[in-house]
């Protein structure tokens, strides 16, 4: 606010125009902290929206560079003084964050921090997020915070309007969410209907083909070149089912997006905590996309339904022009071979058929009270 208050409100209205211009959660994340840094002169600012296991579900930075946030490791849990923020929802304004008595330390690969500004973000009761900043840019004497109670004021406005921009973006994914399972259900339906009719003429006309072989074969062979005809229908009408099921977040979000939702979904789901690290992959060819996608969901279901897992660990990396997908879980494992001869398969059948449908290859590393690694490998486009 020390510039005056003509820009100060010049600078406030921009930060809430561009938080209302996004309808994303993560996009409205990224665009309040940025704001939030700008705003108030600080080296860093952050955003946590907790989960219900004592972590974040999100936990979005600014002023930290990528190859520093992979450098410090896990999402933060929460303690110190983010679970001050979050379960007294008290605003903290501190001159050190290193001395206060709940202070609890940091990974060795975390930027030094002292003076410190945290604001609980509420909707309503309900505490929906935390956004702090450290060291601000200004001359501090001597045991003397750099964020003003002016700062605090503003961050306070901001926070508001981050609740209301918040609460937007996840009513409009909730919405979207529903628009497409009312669109999935319908293309059900139609793919009920459409291959039901194909499938009961094929098999009338394979009955009329078989009658036929003996006393008349000419016809016979008419009536088996019928059934070609609807198999083949049968299996278009399939494929273009198939296409349109594609799953729209690939498209609209991207493979890295799609996962992190979905794991976040599973997280909160189920009692076993899920987490998720993408390390430097680049957008795929969208069967690729969509093949990795499906592999960590039928991966995921058997982790968490059948293993009895506390932990599922899922990582996508870079490897080449491709990307290396790897599903580790703590549960009770199994014998892939004894499996096999069971004749069970776990969905590893479907994985290993999506995995060389797209050119990749899908290995199981699993032994009973060992746990279980799926890794697929996909090259690039």
């Amino acid at each position: 606010m020390s510039q005056g208050p003509r820009s100060g409100l010049a600078a406030v209205s921009t930060a809430l125009l561009a938080m209302s211009r996004h309808l994303e959660v993560r996009d409205v994340l990224k665009t309040i902290v940025a704001s939030a840094r700008e705003l108030l002169d600080a080296q860093y600012a952050a955003l946590g929206v907790p989960d219900d296991h004592g972590g974040f579900a999100q936990f979005v930075v600014d002023g930290v560079s990528e190859e520093q946030w992979r450098a410090i490791g896990p999402l933060p849990r929460q303690h110190g003084i983010l679970a001050a923020m979050l379960h007294e929802a008290r605003p903290e304004r501190l001159a050190d964050v290193r001395k206060d008595p709940r202070f609890e330390g940091w990974p060795s690969a975390h930027p030094d921090m002292s003076d410190f500004l945290g604001l609980p973000i509420r909707d309503g009761d309900e505490i929906i997020g935390a956004l702090f900043l450290a060291n601000k840019n200004c001359p501090k004497p001597e045991g003397s915070c750099g964020f003003t109670e002016d700062d605090e004021e503003l961050l306070s406005i901001l926070a508001q309007h981050a609740a209301i921009a918040l609460t937007n973006a996840r009513l409009y994914e909730r919405s979207r969410e529903l628009t497409i399972a009312e669109e999935r259900s319908r293309l059900a339906h139609e793919l009920h209907d459409a291959v039901s009719q194909k499938l009961f003429s094929l098999r009338l006309t394979a009955q009329a083909a078989a009658a036929l072989v003996d006393r008349d074969p000419s016809r016979a062979k008419g009536e088996l070149q019928q059934v070609a005809v609807l198999a083949a229908e049968a299996a278009e009408e399939l494929r273009a089912a198939v296409v349109e099921l594609r799953p729209a977040a690939l498209d609209e979000d991207g493979l890295l997006a799609t996962l992190r939702t979905h794991i976040h979904v599973l997280d909160r789901a189920h009692a076993a905590r899920v987490t998720f690290v993408g390390r430097g992959v680049r957008a795929l060819p969208a069967a690729q996309e969509e093949a990795v996608l499906r592999v960590a969901q039928e991966a995921l279901h058997n982790a968490l339904r059948h293993s009895g897992a506390e932990h599922v660990d899922v990582t996508l990396d870079r490897r080449g022009g491709g990307a290396v997908l790897r599903v580790t879980d703590d549960g009770s494992g199994f014998d892939p071979q004894r499996i096999r001869r069971a004749g069970r398969h776990l969905g590893l059948v479907s994985m290993r058929d999506r995995a060389s449908g797209v050119g990749g290859a899908l290995s199981v590393e699993s032994a009973p009270g060992k746990g279980t690694t799926i890794e697929l490998e996909v090259p690039g486009g």
